[in-house]
């Protein structure tokens, strides 16, 4: 999961008027100054009595609007002998309730022409609905129903296991998610972060219904949920209907405020997984030191340094055209086929790193050398060019990245979980505009230079160096 997102709505200004003689202009300049509307949207929140935060965008002119449930708790809170729960969890949640069958709730939505999904996350679970205006109501009482009345069957638990298997399987096809689980596997061992948010077969295949009900029960309460809408919604309208049908919903023993540490502090540890595949065309390679929080005075500046480095693939076929030195280093010498760049952040930590995809076997020690001789170079002499275009790049990949009511209602549900507050674009726009080439040199010195790294890499892994050797070049590297 990659970095926060904000939406801009464009102010149509009319046509400026011809003006014969300029001292006449700046003279009516003076005069006349103009003042233009804030473009920041209005995020209103309130808390009901029993700590149910319920947050609201109301967009002007919209008719639908997409509500749900952030819940502070992913596959980080399942127990230790049954991690995957809080997934399995997530694909019985329309498998009917206590007053809904699966079909009947099936065709309540359907004949709504509503929309209704959920996901799990390492530290959030996700429940919305987007619907009409008019069935908003419908579709939270839905909501609600789904959260606090799943029926967990036996019958129904039996049947997602041979369906969470089949995804597992899915997932395993796609290389970059093999590798990011591996290396928060090796990043994070020992703790609840470093396990897969599906869950190992065996657990998937024992996962009972009292396994179901005790991550309920301790998870599913009310200082932990956020109710939010974005769209047509009001904020009042949905603080009512949260009255309705959350009032009942448990609070837990020892309350901790959203955006808050809800789970045990957990440590990053430098170590390394390989697994090799002679039969797979391309070595897939994830490098990445610990990172930072959510909450971290540090995070902005990350964010651009990470920028900074980018995305490149030459199936793409501009690498000329790109800015980010390294990706010209790596296509001149056809190092990889492709990297991403990545920060990650969670509720105490975080991994900073590179993806890579290489099939140039020979010259693996130059592309991870070059990579890191680059994260070296940030800690010495970073640019103004290139620390500005990063910072456009990421300003306008945060301002562009909403669109619709679901991305905005994302958002605001992210960031309520994460911070306990949703900064305003302008907020965002000042964070990212007051990091400076010192900034970046700060945080590279504080989180790359001669810090201990994990790596996680499957494939043709014959190529890269022994993990001593790849940590001793980061200590010696001189740019």
């Amino acid at each position: 999961m990659v970095a926060s997102r904000l939406i801009s709505r464009a102010l149509a200004r009319p046509p400026a008027p011809r003006v014969l003689k300029p001292t006449l202009s700046r003279s009516l300049a003076a005069v006349h100054p103009v003042t233009l509307p804030s473009l920041d949207p209005e995020t209103k929140t309130s808390v009901l009595s029993n700590g149910l935060s319920v947050s609201t965008e109301t967009i002007p002119g919209a008719q639908t609007s997409t509500v749900g449930l952030w819940i502070d708790a992913g596959s980080r809170a399942d127990a230790a002998d049954a991690s995957g729960t809080a997934h399995f969890l997530e694909h019985l949640a329309f498998k009917g309730t206590k007053s809904r069958s699966q079909t009947q709730l099936e065709l309540e939505v359907e004949n709504m022409g509503a929309h209704l999904n959920a996901y799990t996350s390492r530290e959030q679970t996700v429940y919305y609905a987007k619907a009409f205006d008019k069935d908003v109501p419908q579709a939270v009482d839905i909501l609600s129903d789904i959260l606090q009345n799943s029926k967990l069957e036996e019958s129904a638990i039996e049947r997602e296991r041979d369906v969470i298997l089949r995804e597992q399987e899915e997932v395993e096809k796609q290389l970059e998610e093999v590798v990011f689980d591996h290396l928060h596997a090796v990043a994070y061992q020992g703790y609840p972060l470093g396990n897969t948010i599906l869950g190992p077969k065996e657990h998937i295949n024992s996962i009972s219904k009292s396994d179901l009900q005790n991550y309920i029960s301790k998870n599913y309460t009310s200082d932990r949920i956020a109710l939010v809408g974005a769209g047509s919604i009001e904020h009042e309208a949905l603080v009512k209907l949260a009255e309705k049908h959350f009032a009942n919903l448990p609070v837990s023993s020892n309350p901790v405020p959203l955006g808050g540490q809800a789970h045990a502090p957990t440590d990053f540890l430098g170590s390394e997984v390989r697994i090799r595949d002679d039969t797979m065309d391309t070595l897939n390679l994830a490098i990445a030191v610990e990172g930072v929080s959510w909450k971290s005075p540090d995070y902005w500046p990350m964010l651009v340094m990470q920028s900074i480095f980018g995305n490149w693939d030459r199936s793409l076929g501009a690498s000329p055209l790109l800015s980010s030195k390294l990706s010209h280093i790596i296509s001149s010498n056809n190092l990889a086929n492709s990297y991403m760049s990545f920060s990650t952040s969670y509720s105490d930590s975080g991994l900073w790193g590179i993806y890579m995809v290489s099939e140039n076997h020979m010259n693996i020690d130059d592309l991870v050398h070059f990579t890191l001789r680059e994260w070296t170079r940030m800690s010495i002499s970073p640019t103004i060019a290139e620390v500005e275009r990063a910072k456009q790049q990421l300003k306008a990949s945060l301002l562009l990245g909403l669109d619709g009511t679901t991305a905005i209602a994302e958002d605001i549900g992210r960031q309520l979980i994460t911070t306990g507050k949703r900064y305003t674009p302008k907020e965002i726009e000042r964070y990212v505009d007051a990091v400076t080439p010192e900034e970046i040199q700060r945080v590279a010195r504080k989180y790359l230079y001669d810090k201990d790294i994990a790596i996680a890499a499957l494939g043709r892994t014959e190529g890269l160096f022994d993990y001593n050797r790849i940590r001793a070049d980061m200590s010696s590297m001189i740019y």
